[in-house]
Parts: C-alpha cells; sequence; structure tokens
C-alpha cells in the first residue's frame, strides 16, 4: 500500500467526508413556517473548495433543533471537513448542553480543537473558521464563532450582527502574550505571526501557541421581529456590509433563492474569494 493510500484510509477513519451540494433547501418539521436554504460557490483561487457547511433538522430527544454553520477552511480543506462531520455531535452530547449552554458550546469547541491537533499527521498544517447556529424549537438560537464568517440577523429591516470578527488587530495584547507578533503590512491586512488574517481558528498546529479556538457565544430569542438569519463565509464580507445583504434578500421568500442571490450580489461586488451562505427564513 502506497503511502498515499495510506493516509486515504486514515481521512476516512477520522471521518472526513465529501462536501455538501453546491445548493439546497429545507424546513422544520414542527416549526414548518421555518424554512433554510444554502449556496456555495468555488472562488477563483487554484487550490480546491475550502468551505464546508452544515444546513439541517434533527429531533434530539423532545426538541426539534435547526443545526447551521459555515466552515472556512484554509491551507486545506480537511479541517473544515472534519468539522462538518464532528463539531454539532460534539456540542450536542455536552452533558450540560440544556442547562449551561453557553458554558457547553465553549467547552465542546476546544474539545474539538483539541481532538484536530492530535490528529494534524492526517488533517494537515491548515486550519478553519467556524460560525454556527443552533435553532432550538424554533425559538431560541444560539450562535457561536471563531475567525470572520459571520451570523447576521435582520430584525424589522435592520441587520445586527449577532458574531464577533476575530481580527488580529482586535487582539493584538493576547496574540503577543503568548509570544506571538501582529504583521501590519502596507496593502496586506494584520495577520498573526505575518501569517494568518484571523485571531482564533480550529488547527493551525504551527500557529496554536499564539491563537485561541474559544468561540464566542450569543443566545437570542427569536419573536416576531426576527426575520430571518445569514451566516456566510467572508467571501460575502469582504464586499458587502451587513445591511447591504439584509437588503439584498429581504424581499425574496424562497430562502434558497435568497441565498443564491446573496452570492450573486457579491460576485458581481468582485469578491474573488469561496463563498458559502446560509439563509434561515422565520416568516
Amino acid at each position: 500500500m502506497t503511502g498515499k493510500e495510506i493516509l486515504q484510509k486514515m481521512k476516512v477513519k477520522v471521518g472526513l467526508g465529501t462536501s455538501v451540494p453546491e445548493t439546497g433547501k429545507g424546513k422544520g418539521k414542527t416549526s414548518k413556517h421555518i424554512t433554510h436554504g444554502f449556496h456555495l460557490m468555488k472562488g477563483k483561487s487554484a487550490h480546491p473548495m475550502e468551505d464546508y457547511l452544515v444546513s439541517e433538522f434533527k429531533k434530539d430527544k423532545d426538541k426539534e433543533l435547526g443545526l447551521f454553520a459555515i466552515f472556512d477552511g484554509h491551507l486545506g480543506h480537511d479541517v473544515a471537513s472534519y468539522l462538518q462531520n464532528h463539531l454539532f455531535q460534539n456540542i450536542l452530547k455536552q452533558n450540560d448542553f440544556w442547562t449551561e449552554t453557553e458554558i457547553a458550546v465553549k467547552r465542546a469547541y476546544l474539545e474539538t480543537d483539541e481532538k484536530i491537533l492530535e490528529q494534524s499527521l492526517v488533517l494537515g498544517r491548515g486550519g478553519s473558521t467556524a460560525v454556527t447556529a443552533i435553532l432550538i424549537d424554533g425559538q431560541k438560537l444560539v450562535i457561536a464563532n471563531v475567525g470572520d464568517s459571520r451570523a447576521v440577523v435582520c430584525e424589522n429591516g435592520k441587520a445586527r450582527q449577532l458574531s464577533i470578527d476575530h481580527e488580529p488587530s482586535k487582539e493584538k495584547k493576547y496574540i503577543e502574550r503568548r509570544g506571538g507578533f501582529v504583521s501590519n503590512l502596507p496593502g496586506d491586512v494584520p495577520r498573526v505571526d505575518g501569517q494568518l488574517a484571523v485571531a482564533r481558528a480550529f488547527g493551525d498546529k504551527s500557529l496554536k501557541m499564539h491563537l485561541s479556538s474559544e468561540p464566542d457565544v450569543v443566545v437570542q430569542d427569536v419573536d416576531q421581529h426576527i426575520e430571518f438569519l445569514i451566516l456566510a463565509s467572508d467571501g460575502i464580507w469582504k464586499v458587502m456590509s451587513n445591511q447591504e445583504a439584509v437588503d439584498s434578500i429581504r424581499q425574496i421568500k424562497d430562502a434558497q433563492a435568497a441565498a443564491e442571490r446573496l452570492i450573486e450580489e457579491a460576485v458581481s461586488k468582485k469578491s474573488k474569494d469561496d463563498i458559502s451562505c446560509i439563509v434561515v427564513k422565520f416568516q
């Protein structure tokens, strides 16, 4: 057996699957007025697609859960693929998820990162950002993120960001306390150790001493004022403001059509990155 074949068998063993289809939609079974749609588009870079996502409903005990996530990989797609297969599983198996939700989600993120680092021989030296949303019985959103993929809700027509962009310039003191530095070269974005343009991420073993994988977590009630949720990778947010994204799809009732439109708008504004997005419509 060749080295390449051995590596492939190891990848299968740790649960690296193929990417999701490029587009799709669905709706809740008990919350039938809630629909979701997703769309992905490969960017202009030479490397393979590095974005992965989850967009589905499932039953957990007596609860209906909407599970939505964007994973934006870098230096390879294997870490993002691993997250697609394992992160929600690790979150929901936390014993205190229903009682101490924010603590449980943070712990699951950190434990997942530890597992990724342990398997760096298989998963490679790359990493991934993540933004996740768990919709509980159509009434409560649990948002968590590391990196610069973003969660935005439309509330009475106004965009409101629920996630936090983890930019190196904002976390410079933390990075320097851990022995790293933030470069700020002319014509480039700030980077951790001159390499990574986000201050928090899964994986990235060579930089992990200077990076955090602890997520910010927000719990948001879904009332009659929340119209829809957007989760998207930075291929959208580099070229569109939160309000521009909301305005571009507010009048589109079909969630999948809205997700496709959002990516079309980003491409028309010269986005060259891989792009993935999920739209969850509440009304």
